[in-house]
């Protein structure tokens, strides 16, 4: 029998595989991808300081590294089923029945579906399958495009898009309602957007966001905003603009669109429809949880980290005996806190398989993450800290058999 099995070859999955290897743990990693990375396969994006992020390129190395230890890496098998037994965990999957004592689970996130009349035509895709269309597929996803939906998500995609070539001709919000929330509020999506202003090519937009930190500010910013938004990268992105309906009859030929209020309603008389051959809706990241419910993990609902999330400790560990878990799936944060956390996970791992003597490097690692969190230049939700904390917190109350 295996030591540990890990389901998801992410920046989690395959840190953690790493980690266990180094402590001489015989570990089988499966994917329901053709080919390891996860989410890194699809990023591509320049730093602040000028240095490119390769996502590609950083999942190759750790799925070479994974291998060069003896990490038995699995594409292309999907997992419907996760039971607990005597001696640990059974995993039903596309390849038949597999049992592990140990079993982590780091299947990351998906995106959070924003319909909107129309969503159905052909050309229609989340910002999430542009990106791996245009990054890790080759494909041109269209010549003009708009994107639907203004998220930290959106507009770092936006750009990856740009930078291949295909022009992105505005960002707007969806339609307001029940089921869109914040989305489709200028307000909301203005202050999230404030989160990463440090990030916005402009000198003068980076100064400028440092007078916005007031609600009343941020209020009247969005009064003020002008109707054809500011532009990042040349790419405008217009706060007081909706998507009423996507139209065409065979595939997308346009976006109707309106002005709209601070509150997100139509202006009357302000329609039109702008041309396009392709439209991306970005609605934003959730934990992909549902193998640890299947698994009977004990789950919180924490905003700040993206939705529900499995309770665990700062260790990775679930209520659960021998199941841990890792990555966007203990909420949306970056992939290079995914890989600090796959590591933690681990060497966690390796210390219930009593491979792991000394706690010093899984101590340190611990603390790895919280400075991997701190100099991260993307969150994708505010008070992250806060809902880490909680999740902890409620890790150590105690759970009925």
């Amino acid at each position: 029998m295996i030591d540990a099995l890990i389901i998801g070859a992410g920046p989690a999955g395959l840190s953690a595989a790493i980690a266990c290897a180094k402590q001489d743990l015989s570990v089988v990693v499966i994917d329901e991808f053709y080919r390891a990375g996860g989410r890194l396969l699809g990023q591509l994006h320049q730093e602040p300081d000028g240095t490119w992020w390769n996502g590609i390129e950083e999942a190759l190395r750790l799925d070479r590294e994974a291998r060069a230890l003896g990490v038995d890496i699995r594409c292309g098998v999907s997992v419907y089923d996760v039971s607990r037994t005597p001696g640990g965990w059974n995993v039903s999957t596309t390849a038949g029945e597999m049992e592990t004592p140990l079993l982590l689970i780091a299947t990351g996130a998906s995106e959070t579906a924003v319909p909107v009349p129309g969503w159905t035509l052909p050309g229609v895709m989340s910002i999430g399958a542009a990106q791996v269309m245009t990054n890790v597929q080759r494909v041109r996803v269209g010549e003009r495009g708009v994107v639907i939906g203004v998220n930290i998500l959106s507009v770092a995609i936006a750009r990856e898009l740009q930078l291949a070539g295909i022009q992105i001709d505005r960002m707007i919000l969806p339609p307001a309602s029940s089921i869109t929330g914040n989305a489709g509020l200028p307000e909301e999506v203005m202050r999230a957007l404030l989160r990463v202003a440090h990030l916005a090519p402009s000198p003068l937009l980076r100064w400028g966001s440092r007078f916005m930190h007031s609600n009343w500010m941020q209020s009247l910013a969005v009064r003020l905003y002008p109707s054809r938004g500011f532009t990042m990268w040349d790419i405008p992105i217009q706060l007081r603009t909706a998507a009423l309906e996507i139209v065409g009859t065979a595939q997308v030929e346009g976006v109707r669109i309106a002005q709209i209020t601070p509150d997100g309603q139509p202006i009357s008389g302000t329609e039109q429809i702008m041309p396009a051959d392709f439209v991306c809706i970005a609605g934003g990241l959730s934990p992909l949880a549902e193998l640890a419910a299947v698994a009977g993990c004990p789950f919180a609902y924490v905003p700040s980290l993206g939705g529900h999330v499995p309770i665990h400790n700062d260790q990775m560990q679930t209520a659960l005996p021998g199941l841990f878990v890792a990555g966007n799936i203990t909420g949306v944060e970056s992939a290079k806190v995914a890989m600090a956390q796959g590591k933690v996970a681990g060497l966690s791992i390796a210390c219930a398989r009593g491979a792991l003597t000394d706690l010093s490097p899984l101590t340190d690692a611990i603390r790895d993450v919280k400075a991997v969190r701190q100099r991260a230049t993307i969150q994708f939700h505010p008070d992250i800290d806060e809902g880490r904390a909680l999740v902890e917190k409620l890790a150590l109350a105690p759970v009925a058999p």
